[in-house]
């Protein structure tokens, strides 16, 4: 069915049937995967990606692929977005959305928590190629008006942020963007479509790791964009073509089919979050919980206004990190130790401030290094929680925390 016929319907019907149709020749009722680089074409086909148009006919899997085209369509719908532009990992969907929203002399404002990766990039490499960068705590709408300059082009946020579970008003932060010109670019990969809609909240452009929960199993890496024809059809020819972050086909297919059961995913992670959360509060080895479904959370009433689901992640604090880590190691039977999120399976693991703060998070304000300490301290736990029994995920954890 395609998006717009969808546009009515719920999000359960969306993620089943968004995107898919029966095959025209074997009437094949489940998407197809095509795995072909090439296609046959007619003479005239031009050779350049600069004649592409977006509703040509299929040439090169750089280019374009049915089963990718299929993805992106799904995804369109669920976040109710004009189109999408996929990627091989949400990593590239962050670099394609840098490299083609500024160039050098233009400045960016980015979350001054997020994704590591992005972090990271934004420490050495995009200042490298003479483009500023401000890194604000975006939650403080004062510190993100006081960052603007005449060549901002870019407000980049994460709500809720990784790992801090940290949350920016998106229509607000938005509004700051478009009052100078300059876009606003939200990863929403924590929250998912079924908590929140960043670009009916004012956002130009939406990221998501697929990797995470639209994958939803653990056996996919992929990334995406998703906005405004106007700006991801160009997008596209110019910047992800060329960069070549291609999707593979398979992966594509396998999200695909993990995107179906999404909204009923997402109920579940955030029922068993929520009782994770609730007997992590209350446990006496534990210092903090945040959790963005608590009313603990320090921006609950923004939660609750802007998440429809809560979704999966907790973070926590015990008096040592280290030791504790060691422990969980040694002792979860079910939760496993890894890094990542968004699976079907639990996954728990460390974060230790000192190492953080040196590698990925470079603060220059005392109003920042303090945000960070209220959220984690000398470190915290990161916990993704999965789809198991959450009386079987609590038991886990009660008997890895006994000495």
């Amino acid at each position: 069915m395609s998006t717009k016929s969808l546009l009515h319907l719920g999000e359960q019907t969306k993620a089943v049937h968004a995107g898919e149709y029966p095959d025209p020749i074997t009437k094949a009722s489940a998407p197809n995967l095509v795995m072909s680089t090439t296609y046959a074409v007619e003479a005239d086909t031009g050779f350049s990606v600069e004649g592409l148009e977006e509703n040509d006919v299929w040439i090169y899997t750089r280019w374009g692929n049915p089963t990718i085209h299929q993805l992106e369509e799904k995804l369109a719908a669920l976040e109710e977005a004009e189109t999408a532009v996929a990627f091989a990992s949400g990593m590239g969907s962050i670099v394609a959305t840098l490299f083609h929203l500024l160039k050098a002399g233009d400045h960016a404002i980015i979350s001054d928590v997020a994704y590591a990766a992005l972090s990271e990039i934004t420490n050495e490499m995009i200042p490298a190629l003479h483009i500023e960068i401000t890194k604000v705590n975006t939650s403080d709408l004062t510190a993100v008006q006081a960052a603007i300059k005449p060549n901002t082009k870019l407000i980049y946020i994460e709500t809720p942020c990784n790992p801090l579970l940290r949350l920016t008003d998106i229509a607000a932060v938005a509004g700051i963007a478009h009052s100078v010109g300059a876009k606003l670019a939200v990863d929403s990969t924590f929250a998912t479509p079924l908590a929140t809609k960043p670009l009916q909240l004012g956002a130009d452009f939406v990221i998501h790791s697929l990797t995470k929960y639209l994958g939803g199993h653990g056996d996919a890496l992929g990334g995406v964009i998703l906005g405004k024809k106007v700006d991801l059809v160009p997008l596209r020819k110019k910047t992800a073509i060329r960069l070549g972050g291609t999707l593979s086909p398979f992966n594509a297919w396998l999200i695909l089919r993990g995107l179906a059961t999404l909204p009923i995913r997402m109920r579940v992670h955030q029922e068993n979050a929520l009782k994770v959360a609730a007997y992590l509060e209350q446990h006496p080895k534990v210092k903090q919980v945040i959790y963005p479904g608590l009313p603990s959370h320090p921006q609950y009433e923004l939660a609750k206004k802007q998440m429809r689901n809560f979704s999966g992640i907790i973070t926590f604090q015990v008096e040592n990190g280290k030791e504790t880590a060691r422990k969980f190691v040694e002792k979860l039977q079910i939760i496993h130790y890894a890094v990542s999120l968004g699976h079907h399976r639990s996954l728990i693991f460390y974060l230790h401030s000192e190492d953080l703060l040196q590698t990925s998070f470079k603060f220059s304000t005392p109003e920042q290094l303090a945000s960070w300490n209220a959220f984690a301290g000398k470190g915290i736990f990161r916990l993704s929680v999965g789809l198991e029994d959450s009386d079987d995920l609590i038991a886990d954890l009660e008997q890895a925390f006994k000495d």
